[in-house]
């Protein structure tokens, strides 16, 4: 079974607010085995909610609005469901009895136009509203297709949804799992990826794939849908397994976890410490490693070395160096990992230096990277010229440091 989501409210289609209520429902919608195969924001306007409520139930088994259920005139999804489905509204003198009754145990008296929140669509079941005043509406459009109403505030959505919804829906949906499997790539550029990879998922509507691309950093989505989770296993394990033969260790996470976590895992697991010296990055790899819980037990701490004399005085670079190779070379990045593991005797010591833009300070081009990486085992060191905006390329350059460290940590 399909389903759609319609969030309602002229708010949602400015810059101030955001739904969130769609990727909560969807969550549990997967749980369920249903796939949300639509999403859309319509605002305050009876006519286009009627629309789009009348093309979602034409296309799909279930269909849930969110918002416009309160008691102002803005709060049209009543009016423009029952527009959409022909019916009529029908007003229940007992709902709006517990709607008052709630103001009473508030210490407040109920507006008059609260009265509004007490029609409901004809043949629709009330759902009670544990949390606020308006409440929500099931409507059964046949034996396995639904309309829900449900408010905007979630929470007074979620725990409708989980105490009356739920239920409700298990009795409508065909036993079916929605599996996932996530893979995350470093290190390839999406078109480069894709046409290595499109000749495989192509071949297969299920599980469906979906490839999503962030600055350095790859996402690979499989969704097998299927009776049993075997099956659905069964599905992800094909067509992920030809994936990965043709991807190699560009793949660095197969349960989409970040690449800082696959990191901080691999270190904890070598009982190993890393420290950092940072110039173009301005504490941004610092960051993404402190930002996983239980980095403490393998990350000491670093350097942000932004200036020439920041790095003489702080990690012994000497002048001369500077001066011969410049602050952005494969020297300096290298002498940089030297000098913050001999401070800190760390296991692994990485350094960035590069030119971040939008002017060059070293007469480099701007978007130049060195990367280093010293272990153990020895020194490695990464040149990249990347393309695009100061934020990017510093986001680039904290994720070509990382994905370096990773594949040392792998000694590849």
């Amino acid at each position: 079974m399909n389903a759609e989501i319609i969030a309602v409210g002229s708010e949602l289609l400015t810059p101030a607010r955001v739904d969130t209520n769609s990727l909560y429902l969807t969550e549990e919608l997967n749980a369920l085995g249903v796939e949300v195969v639509a999403k859309a924001v319509v605002g305050d306007d009876r006519k286009r909610l009627a629309e789009a409520v009348r093309t979602a139930v034409s296309r799909s088994e279930i269909v849930i609005t969110t918002g416009g259920l309160g008691s102002t005139e803005d709060d049209v999804t009543r009016e423009a469901v029952a527009d959409a489905l022909g019916r009529k509204l029908v007003y229940h003198q007992e709902i709006c009895d517990a709607i008052e009754a709630r103001f009473r145990r508030l210490g407040r008296r109920m507006a008059q136009i609260n009265k509004r929140q007490a029609w409901i669509i004809e043949g629709a079941e009330g759902l009670d509203n544990s949390e606020g005043t308006a409440p929500g509406q099931w409507i059964p459009l046949d034996e396995r297709k639904v309309l829900l109403l449900l408010p905007g505030p979630p929470r007074e959505l979620k725990p409708m949804f989980t105490r009356d919804c739920v239920p409700r829906l298990r009795k409508i949906v065909p036993p079916q799992v929605i599996r996932v499997r996530r893979f995350r790539v470093a290190g390839m550029p999406e078109s480069d990826l894709d046409q290595l990879i499109s000749p495989v998922y192509k071949r297969y509507s299920n599980p469906v794939t979906t490839v999503l691309a962030a600055p350095g950093d790859i996402q690979i989505h499989l969704r097998a849908r299927s009776a049993t989770n075997e099956e659905a296993e069964r599905l992800l394990k094909e067509v992920g397994a030809q994936i990965e033969a043709l991807l190699g260790d560009h793949i660095y996470s197969r349960d989409g976890q970040p690449l800082e976590a696959v990191v901080g895992r691999r270190l904890a697991v070598r009982g190993a410490w890393l420290a950092v010296a940072e110039s173009c990055t301005g504490g941004l790899l610092a960051q993404r490693i402190t930002a996983i819980p239980g980095a403490s037990n393998y990350f000491k701490g670093g350097f942000l070395v932004y200036t020439d004399e920041m790095k003489r005085d702080l990690l012994g670079v000497s002048a001369a160096l500077i001066e011969k190779e410049t602050a952005v070379s494969k020297a300096v990045a290298e002498a940089m990992a030297r000098g913050v593991r001999e401070r800190t005797r760390a296991d692994f010591a990485v350094a960035v230096t590069g030119e971040a833009g939008p002017e060059s300070g070293s007469g480099r081009p701007v978007g130049t990277v060195w990367v280093a990486v010293l272990s153990p085992e020895g020194m490695r060191t990464e040149h990249r010229q990347w393309l695009g905006d100061r934020e990017r390329i510093r986001i680039l350059a904290a994720q070509q440091a990382l994905d370096l460290l990773r594949r040392t940590l792998e000694h590849r």
